[in-house]
């Protein structure tokens, strides 16, 4: 067998239909789309439309509530903090406050502050002062002989 010899299986491909190229072809005019009307057009998608009947996503009742001035908190995992002290990007010897994260780049913005969660290893001993923390995640400060400081209201969820 050669290159040149290389055939599909027949009945495994197919042409496409080539629509509104003349009376002959059976498919020419209005190319198999009725006469008139807003389907006729190209350009057309008419989702969730029913034919009058009101649409499911209308039937449906609205659920839950977005609270408009909720609080947005920068995420920070501890794993991700002692990769950044070993790589010297943080200095474990001094307090680390939410500037410091900042600008050592391992967040981008505090928006509403940082909230410290528990995922990774931490080994280093940490002095944190942030917005919160999880429960977890200061028990695993805790036990690795830092601190935590947290200036929120509410401080562990």
């Amino acid at each position: 067998m050669k290159l040149h010899e290389l055939r599909d299986n027949p009945g495994a491909t197919k042409s496409r239909k080539r629509v509104g190229r003349g009376p002959g072809s059976g498919m020419g005019k209005t190319a198999g789309r009725g006469i008139k009307g807003q389907k006729s057009r190209s350009g057309v998608a008419i989702k969730g439309y029913e034919g009058g009947q009101m649409p499911l996503y209308q039937r449906l009742p609205k659920r839950g509530f977005t609270k408009p001035n909720r609080k947005e908190y920068a995420v920070v995992n501890l794993g991700l903090i002692q990769k950044f002290i070993e790589a010297g990007k943080i200095d474990a010897g001094a307090p680390i406050t939410e500037e410091v994260l900042v600008a050592s780049g391992l967040v981008r913005r505090k928006l509403d502050g940082i909230r410290v969660l528990a995922k990774g290893d931490v080994t280093a001993k940490l002095d944190l002062a942030v917005t919160g923390a999880s429960r977890s995640a200061i028990e695993a400060v805790e036990k690795a002989g830092g601190s935590i400081r947290l200036a929120a209201t509410k401080a562990a969820e």
